[in-house]
This record gives structure tokens, C-alpha cells and sequence, in this order.
């Protein structure tokens, strides 16, 4: 049977952070910490003078506490192709944001409207013939200099696919490498595409004095997950 195009989450979305707190266990914390260290990795990256931030893929909007606490006063949207994550969304009140329900390929804002897009593990969730579609939406609505972080589950590393395996809702993911994920950007135009690797350690007590190890590792192609950051040329490449 051919794969869908897009996973469909509206059966996970009310039990999703259960779920995944369940599934995670095994790192020694729990989603909202890996919700943070995403938001975390991009703050450490950009020093400021990004106000409108878009999230693609957004889910159950559980991003957009932090984007609000590490880029403060900033303006976020979030997208979904789940009707259900959008609602949950939507019910968390949060000002300053906005959570809209899309098809999956136009995402519904006009051209250099954004100054970052972030897709936070999604492209695993779709089929790899339409990540070229969803890639370029995404440069359309960044205006020129703006940023895109992609993170991704590390197929390399033996835990991170232990994790996928054994998670419902990762059931028909299909992981991909960084350089697969690179040269893809690269084709697409955008510039100074880096990849950095995170998470090579669990967050058990036992382990927390090798965290600070891990910002020296960001080369090493073992860590759980990787980011690559990429810029829409046109403007600063920094």
C-alpha cells in the first residue's frame, strides 16, 4: 500500500503529550523539555532582531510557550494539517500567537512574511515526494536573510530508532539522514547550510554532569536528533 502524503494526527492530538511523555521516558524527561531545547538551540544561534515566527507543523501549539519565553515579544504562528492539534492549540490562550489549519501545501501567508520557520520532526511524517513542496513554501513566506531550522530524528543513532519503533504515532515515519536533508536545501538555493547534531546523552541525574559536554559534539553524526539551519538568500548570511 502506497504511504498517505501526510500522517494523520487528529486521532493522537488529545493524548499526544501523554503519549509522548510514555514513549520518551527512557531519556530521563519529558516533551515540554524537548520542546524547549529546540526553541533553546535556535535562541543560542540568533541573537536577536527576529520577530515573526512562523511554526510549521505546529501540532498541539506546545512550541509557542517557549518561542514566547526565549524570543520575548515576538509575533508566532502555527500551522497544522490536523484540524483536532489545531483546536488544542488554539485552546491554550496564548497571546501573541495564532494557529491556523492548512492543506499540507500552501501555507496561507504572503511572500517574506516571516524572519524564521521552524519544522520541528515533521518531514519523517511525510512522504519524501512532497518534502521539496513543503521546503519551498517555507523560503516563500521567509523574507530575504530569514532562517530555517529543520530538526530531525538521527537515524545513526540506535536509541532514536528504538524510540520511533516502539511510538504509535510514529508508525509509518520514515527516518532520513542529514545529508540527505542538506543537500535537498542546497538544491533548493538556500545558503550557509549548516548541520549541528544534539542530544547524545540522557537527561537521567546520573548522566547531567556530561550535558555540558554535548555543545563540544555538535559535529559528531551520533547524537539522538540534528538540526540544519539554512538562510533565504538576499540579505545578511550571519
Amino acid at each position: 500500500m502506497s504511504r498517505k502524503l501526510f500522517d494523520d494526527f487528529d486521532g493522537f492530538a488529545k493524548d499526544y503529550r501523554r503519549a509522548h511523555n510514555e514513549v520518551i521516558k527512557i531519556s530521563g524527561t519529558d516533551s515540554d523539555y524537548f520542546s524547549e531545547q529546540k526553541v533553546g538551540e535556535i535562541r543560542k544561534r540568533e541573537n536577536g532582531g527576529f520577530h515573526r515566527i512562523l511554526d510549521i507543523g505546529c501540532g498541539d501549539g506546545n512550541s509557542a510557550v517557549f518561542f514566547q519565553k526565549h524570543f520575548r515579544g515576538c509575533e508566532y504562528a502555527g500551522i497544522d494539517t490536523s484540524i483536532e492539534s489545531i483546536k488544542i492549540a488554539r485552546e491554550r490562550e496564548l497571546p501573541g500567537t495564532n494557529f491556523v489549519h492548512y492543506d499540507g501545501f500552501d501555507m496561507p501567508f504572503t511572500k517574506a512574511s516571516f524572519d524564521i520557520a521552524f519544522i520541528a520532526c515533521v518531514l519523517h511524517h511525510i512522504d519524501s515526494k512532497q518534502h521539496e513542496t513543503m521546503l519551498l513554501e517555507a523560503k516563500r513566506i521567509l523574507r530575504p536573510g530569514g532562517r530555517l531550522y529543520v530538526f530531525e530524528h538521527n537515524p545513526l543513532n540506535p536509541v532514536t530508532r528504538r524510540v520511533v519503533r516502539s511510538c504509535a504515532f510514529d508508525e509509518d515515519a520514515v527516518l532520513m539522514t542529514s545529508s540527505y536533508l542538506r543537500k535537498l536545501l542546497l538544491r533548493l538555493k538556500f545558503q550557509s547550510v549548516n548541520v549541528a547534531y544534539t542530544i547524545f546523552f540522557p537527561r537521567h541525574r546520573i548522566f547531567r554532569g556530561m550535558l555540558s559536554l554535548e555543545r563540544y559534539l555538535s559535529w559528531l553524526p551520533l547524537g539522538g536528533q540534528y538540526y540544519v539551519r539554512s538562510v533565504k538568500s538576499g540579505a545578511s548570511k550571519s
